[in-house]
């Protein structure tokens, strides 16, 4: 426990410490864990609760290398799972067990090591309750399970629902690959329409955001990154540091294969945000790799917390992207954009689609 109290005694805000350690609850998980009552480890944490104040002491013991690291939403979406399945008879819960650990569990796991999973397991989820909703409805009409049931079954689920119901069609997928069954289908969704901003409103945003003071330079600094970069706020909330590039007065950003170059009057905001990052000041200390550090220690800020404040101010994040990255394609090449904003090239060519640009048909289109 003592590089526990080092960290504490480190903080260049010791006020902010003593207040957090005055609550009879922060010392009651204090005593059991210097006592052995609660061990020192992931699983100890999880046996004593949940809440933000465990999560709070769980992520400066990892920032400080008392506890291994742990990515939150892949915890969190393995004991969903458990209590998701726990009260659904065998014959339901026994292929959407299947399909979530073979399918979700894997791909998530594999992807730990990149930035984040919360957008993963948020789709994951949706994508089992989905199938769970249509697999009970299927037991309960029809008397069938997963293996039997029949394509009629499934156009009757789609046709009198909402949208939302054709997120089954990534269980039938791994039912026709893992031979669970091989007769039904289920086309993909296409949107009717994609929301966007016009240029005009794009432009009036980026200037407010610039030279505004409608929100703190942290907010600021994001909503740009969508306005400019077309990045979804997952991404932008999981920027270290070092994706920042500077060579004399050039600055770039790393968001895909190729770094992007920052222009004047965003690369001065960046670089004032980039000094004066806020959150720094806990029992951690300064060293946060962060972009946009979390008040917990180690962690980034939540994309929750930048969508509401962006949201706030009226901005339409999708919209926003939208525009932004069908005005790049529109003067870049499609494969180029691709490369430098961290989308695939299949995506960046359907925005140049249905842009209706030439740049559609560039001759240096790749797979």
């Amino acid at each position: 426990m003592s590089r526990l109290v080092d960290a504490f005694c480190s903080s260049q805000r010791p006020e902010s410490i003593f207040t957090w350690k005055r609550s009879p609850k922060v010392t009651a998980l204090l005593d059991a864990v210097s006592t052995g009552q609660t061990p020192l480890t992931h699983a100890g944490l999880d046996a004593y609760g949940t809440g933000l104040l465990v999560e709070h002491l769980r992520a400066l013991l990892v920032h400080i290398g008392l506890l291994p690291g742990r990515d939150p939403y892949l915890a969190h979406f393995e004991e969903w799972i458990r209590t998701k399945l726990a009260p659904l008879p065998a014959h339901v819960a026994q292929p959407v067990e299947q399909f979530a650990t073979w399918h979700h569990l894997k791909r998530i796991r594999a992807a730990v090591s990149s930035r984040g999973t919360r957008a993963s397991v948020h789709s994951a989820k949706q994508e089992i309750t989905e199938t769970v909703k249509f697999l009970t409805w299927l037991d309960k009409k029809h008397g069938r399970t997963a293996a039997d049931c029949r394509q009629q079954d499934v156009d009757q689920w789609l046709a009198s629902g909402p949208t939302t119901r054709s997120s089954i069609r990534t269980f039938f997928v791994f039912a026709r690959k893992t031979r669970i069954n091989t007769r039904v289908e289920v086309q993909h969704r296409a949107a009717r329409n994609s929301p966007s901003l016009t240029q005009d409103q794009r432009l009036a945003w980026l200037n407010e955001l610039l030279t505004g003071a409608s929100e703190s330079l942290p907010y600021r600094v994001a909503g740009i990154l969508v306005l400019l970069y077309a990045q979804p706020l997952v991404r932008v909330a999981s920027l270290q540091t070092s994706d920042i590039t500077i060579r004399g007065d050039d600055v770039s950003i790393s968001l895909g294969k190729d770094p992007a170059p920052v222009p004047a009057p965003f690369a001065q905001l960046l670089l004032q945000h980039l000094n004066s990052r806020p959150n720094l000041q806990t029992g951690a200390g300064t060293n946060s790799e962060w972009l946009f550090p979390s008040t917990r220690a180690g962690q980034h800020l939540h994309p929750g917390t930048l969508m509401h404040r962006i949201h706030a101010l009226g901005v339409d994040l999708l919209g926003a992207r939208n525009r932004a990255i069908a005005d790049l394609v529109s003067e870049v090449p499609p494969a180029l954009v691709a490369d430098a904003l961290g989308y695939s090239h299949q995506v960046a060519f359907k925005h140049a689609a249905a842009a209706a640009e030439p740049w559609s048909r560039y001759a240096g289109r790749r797979s």
